[in-house]
């Protein structure tokens, strides 16, 4: 079987390079990552600028490329250009940093997921809480044992399955928990700074504000030393609203105002 690993941290990141490595025992793995750090940047695409794809050398002999788009873009070029067959499961971490709540919409490594799952690949999402890395062998352990159950059992059509895990020693792990996407919005704000030359510019700072006030939330689980596994889909209508935006008479509006 095929794993495809891909990442927003970035092709030189310890957390994907670690995954790969364990990985490699017991599937045939392909490396596919942006060829620097791209966090944040949702699942935008490349689609003014051309893309490039660039063999890494290294010492664990495995497949490692990496290109100069998102990514997305790097989810992209391995299944559709690099493999002849498309991989049985896309793994995208071990990211830098937990994905949960609103981080979901921001991120990279989620996106990519996102993007294996558009194209019909089963895909996950890997996060440790740990902004610096901390230690993988936990996430690597569980990675390893979510990948076994997924390619046992597939997922749901438009199904991405995102897990974020506790940078704690693994005996303080309480369990697995799926768990619901949090409440979370961030506090944003810039610092006014100076340049060299005294040309002003703005450094964005600023924390995540969470709701805990519910146990089976990402957020909450995730505080309080669970692994959650977070199911989530692709499709973005909010379907209790529907009924409600149809009550308004919509239909007759346009043919109201042009007559």
């Amino acid at each position: 079987m095929t794993i495809l690993i891909t990442n927003d941290d970035g092709i030189h990141s310890k957390g994907i390079l670690e995954l790969a490595k364990d990985l490699s025992k017991l599937f045939d793995v392909l490396v596919m990552a942006p060829d620097r750090e791209q966090s944040a940047v949702g699942h935008a695409i490349t689609l003014s600028n051309p893309l490039r794809i660039t063999k890494v050398e290294n010492s664990i002999e495995i497949p490692l490329f990496s290109c100069n788009g998102t990514p997305a873009d790097a989810v992209k070029l391995a299944i559709k250009v690099l493999m002849d067959e498309p991989p049985e499961l896309l793994i995208s971490g071990i990211n830098h940093g937990a994905n949960v709540g609103a981080s979901l919409i921001y991120s990279g490594t989620v996106s990519a997921a996102t993007e294996g799952t558009l194209l019909g690949i089963p895909s996950i999402s890997v996060s440790i809480d740990n902004r610096l890395g901390g230690d993988y062998s936990t996430a690597i352990k569980f990675t390893e044992l979510i990948a076994k159950k997924v390619l046992a059992n597939g997922l749901p059509e438009g199904v991405l399955l995102n897990i974020n895990i506790p940078d704690i020693p693994p005996d303080e792990i309480k369990g697995v928990k799926v768990a619901s996407q949090g409440n979370t919005n961030f506090n944003d704000f810039f610092e006014k700074r100076k340049d060299p030359r005294g040309q002003e510019y703005y450094w964005m700072t600023g924390a995540m504000v969470a709701d805990d006030s519910h146990a089976d939330h990402d957020v909450t689980a995730l505080s309080n030393g669970y692994i959650t596994i977070t199911p989530v889909h692709y499709d973005l209508t909010a379907r209790k609203f529907l009924p409600i935006l149809n009550s308004w008479g919509l239909d007759n509006l346009w043919k109201a105002d042009v007559s």
